[in-house]
């Protein structure tokens, strides 16, 4: 009897510390690419023709976040802690439209105080006003694995293009 709780104990303490290691695995993790993360999503996806996405002309941040400027504008700064005032339009990969600002009413945040998804937080620090910037967010920059339903599904990488008019 003795022998069996031994042998039973033996497998239990087994099996337990092989589910605490992961299996060993043939394949290589991926490297890092230089300026950021592999971010195979974004990388691999492709994006509606009329959304004009050119990742290579585009500069990728450490989060994954691409980022181009169409226009560089001339005036302040956007910084942490300021309330910044921008027009948007936003896209899903496939070009559906799924958001925009009204004209004439830019949305307006405190840039960097998480109102919004960290994606804006990041891509629009350092635009100057009259600025116009393509943003390209991954999802976990954006609304992740539960999405926005109905208008954003799981996983999504979003399209911007933003507008900066304005910083207080």
């Amino acid at each position: 009897m003795r022998h069996i709780r031994r042998s039973a104990l033996a497998v239990t303490v087994l099996s337990l510390s092989a589910c605490s290691k992961p299996a060993p695995s043939s394949t290589p993790p991926a490297a890092a690419a230089p300026g950021g993360p592999v971010n195979p999503l974004i990388e691999a996806a492709t994006f509606d023709p009329a959304l004009q996405v050119d990742l290579k002309a585009s500069t990728k941040t450490a989060s994954g976040l691409y980022y181009r400027d169409v226009v560089t504008g001339n005036g302040p700064v956007a910084a942490p802690g300021q309330t910044v005032a921008a027009g948007y339009v936003g896209w899903l990969a496939n070009g559906k439209q799924f958001d925009a600002s009204s004209v004439g009413a830019p949305y307006r945040f405190v840039l960097g105080a998480h109102a919004v998804i960290a994606g804006w937080d990041e891509g629009v620090a350092g635009m100057h006003v009259g600025g116009k910037r393509q943003l390209i967010i991954p999802s976990g920059l954006g609304y992740g694995p539960a999405g926005s339903p109905p208008v954003i599904p799981p996983n999504a990488i979003l399209v911007f293009t933003v507008e900066l008019v304005g910083v207080q």
